[in-house]
């Protein structure tokens, strides 16, 4: 089962992007994938937790970078539409995370 979540979890946070991308994006669909891929520097947050990784913790309003608060400013970055692509990869990246705590045992 750990193996299916990995490869869930990973798949959606590289590949499905590039689908995405492709799909909605088809002309500059590799500079919206690496925007996606790019977003997951909000991950750098998790160095900030002891351990810092745990397999059971779900990174959704654990991480400050994955709070509710800052859930809110990736919201409200859809607005503007210079920020509009970085937004939707921001909430896909909260949305990929919070699939994942449901994984937790």
């Amino acid at each position: 089962m750990e193996t299916v979540r990995f490869i869930v979890h990973y798949g959606m946070h590289f590949l499905v992007p590039g689908a995405i991308a492709y799909l909605f994006f088809k002309e500059n669909w590799k500079k919206v994938w690496l925007i996606f891929i790019l977003t997951m520097l909000i991950d750098v947050d998790h160095i900030l937790a002891t351990p810092l990784f745990d397999a059971n913790r779900c990174s959704i309003n654990f991480h400050p970078l994955h709070t509710y608060y800052a859930i809110a400013i990736y919201v409200a970055l859809l607005l503007p539409k210079k920020t509009r692509i970085v937004a939707i990869a921001l909430l896909y990246h909260i949305l990929t995370d919070y699939i994942d705590c449901f994984w937790i045992k």
